[in-house]
């Protein structure tokens, strides 16, 4: 990626890349521009497909730029992905893992050498600064490589279980996970890099054949993604991208009897909404879902002020709080409040926000309008109840006039709002003063999801936070974020209660096996 070989690219380290990556993030950025408005296909069956009907896709950063212009799929395409996807089933399940590995690792690479490129569309498709969106590439590749790494540490995971005592005879018996069939992947807005490219390696991994359906809004970076695998030779229809509305195209792929799994990554209404219609099959289907969170931190009057504010607010405002993982409510003992509040204020100020492809720009815009009038909307509530710390307005003169800025936001509110429960989205954060570490644990925990955490304070402290937080990714004194950052391998990513449903976290030890399901194989012969 960059010839600086003691540097790796993580959500921990992007805070202070080398040059190398802003040099080459500008050359992909401007060959790009000279292609606007290209219009793309869907990819069913290794093929162009192409729809009556097109949907363009706009910069969040400025409406007048048409981006490029794709497919509005129908639920024929719907069809026509999974007819090809279940016929490439077999062969592709039959196919040594030792390929399948080979060829998905091959993808990853060659996402490492267009990182500049995705990274940039990503910027631009989403509104991500420029090291947000060349980290989700970056993990998009270690998500798919850690897959293959634990497709090989268990050796295709087949293993011997004990022989049957059965006198004149020898029993062996074989523990074998298989693939399910047809995988659906339907992929969010915010990270349409690792959470279209994680799930869909992981799947391929286990041998399974994939049907990719994107965010509306994100269209373009799940189809670099699938090129990427075609060019590293999986073959036609293991591998199929479709785009179109989620009402239509979506609800058509999600009530096929040919679909054997899904991973849905989204909110939580919408997820549960397919849980249940993926329940009315002749049978149970995996189905996993990561369904949003509203994730707090807690500050001990023990901890280092400085580094807790800096975590706090790259959590709170990277990816203008569009993240699952954001830090969306920070509960503060007493004795440390008004300091620890007046930074966050001091550094909330200090946030540069524009155009999320320039170097100097911490925050871009909100990715629709949909997000754009619902920050107003919570504005407006925390007003009537509460307090505006800093922040509080949309950004609509000169350069902002045509895209979707909110002013990142601090407010107090207090703690029987609906706010602190409700997860918003938006470049909004709440902050309230507790008197001790049990009523902010309480506070935190009182909550339906149960996604990241975030602690700061001493160790003894920690341990306790750990051992109380009712979460699936913790952290403790981070500077890094608060509650974002998660990396495969390194911290795996998933949520409790109704931030997930497999208990199994991605990037992790775990999870590539919730793409398979076991067989026992039993064959005696006589001795």
């Amino acid at each position: 990626m960059v010839s600086d070989s003691t540097f790796k690219l993580t959500y921990a380290t992007m805070f202070n890349p080398p040059e190398e990556l802003h040099t080459k993030y500008e050359e992909a950025l401007a060959k790009l521009k000279t292609g606007f408005g290209k219009e793309y296909g869907m990819i069913i069956n290794g093929e162009e497909v192409f729809a009556e009907e097109k949907v363009e896709n706009r910069s969040p950063a400025d409406t007048d730029v048409v981006l490029g212009v794709f497919q509005k799929g129908t639920v024929q395409h719907a069809h026509a992905a999974l007819k090809a996807a279940r016929a490439a089933a077999r062969g592709w399940a039959h196919t040594p893992w030792q390929e399948r590995v080979a060829i998905v690792r091959k993808a990853a690479s060659i996402m490492d050498r267009r990182i500049f490129e995705m990274g940039a569309v990503l910027s631009l498709e989403v509104g991500k600064n420029r090291m947000e969106g060349l980290g989700d590439v970056a993990e998009t590749a270690d998500l798919m490589r850690y897959a293959c790494d634990r497709m090989e540490a268990n050796n295709g995971f087949v293993a011997e279980m004990g022989r049957d005592p059965l006198t004149g005879y020898v029993s062996t018996n074989y523990s074998v996970l298989k693939p399910y069939g047809v995988w659906l992947v339907i992929s969010p807005f915010n990270f349409p890099g690792a959470l279209t490219g994680g799930p869909t390696g992981s799947a391929l991994v286990a041998g399974n054949t994939v049907v990719i359906k994107p965010a509306t809004d994100t269209p373009w970076t799940a189809r670099l993604i699938t090129e990427c695998l075609l060019e590293a030779g999986i073959p036609a229809g293991v591998v199929n991208y479709v785009t179109g509305p989620g009402s239509t195209l979506g609800q058509a792929l999600i009530e096929s009897p040919e679909v054997d799994g899904i991973t849905f990554t989204g909110s939580y209404d919408v997820g549960m909404k397919i849980f249940r219609d993926f329940a009315q099959g002749p049978w149970v289907r995996p189905t996993i879902l990561e369904l949003g969170g509203k994730n707090p931190t807690i500050v001990s009057r023990n901890a280092d002020l400085e580094t807790a504010a800096i975590g706090i607010l790259r959590s709170a405002f990277g990816l203008q709080g569009q993240k699952c993982s954001a830090g969306s409510r920070v509960y503060i003992e007493e004795p440390v409040y008004d300091r620890l509040v007046a930074r966050l204020v001091e550094l909330t100020k200090a946030l540069k926000i524009g155009d999320p492809t320039a170097r100097e720009n911490f925050l871009g815009p909100v990715v629709n309008k949909g997000s754009y009038r619902d920050y107003q909307g919570f504005v407006q509530e925390i007003k009537e109840a509460g307090k505006i710390l800093t922040g509080g307005e949309v950004l609509t003169e000169g350069d902002y006039a045509r895209g979707y800025f909110c002013a990142p936001t601090l407010a107090e509110l207090p703690f029987t709002h609906r706010l602190w429960k409700h997860e918003m989205f938006v470049p909004i954060t709440t902050v309230g003063k507790v008197s001790d570490l049990e009523t902010a644990m309480k506070y935190a925990n009182d909550v339906d999801y149960g996604l990241t955490a975030g602690f700061y304070g001493t160790e003894e402290e920690a341990r306790w936070f750990f051992d109380n937080i009712e979460a699936g990714v913790t952290y403790a004194n981070r500077p890094n974020g608060a509650t974002t950052g998660a990396w495969p391998g390194f911290q795996p990513f998933g949520g409790w209660k109704g931030s997930g449903s497999s208990g199994k976290n991605g990037g992790g030890l775990y999870y590539v096996q919730l793409y398979m399901h076991e067989q026992i194989q039993n064959l005696v012969r006589r001795a």
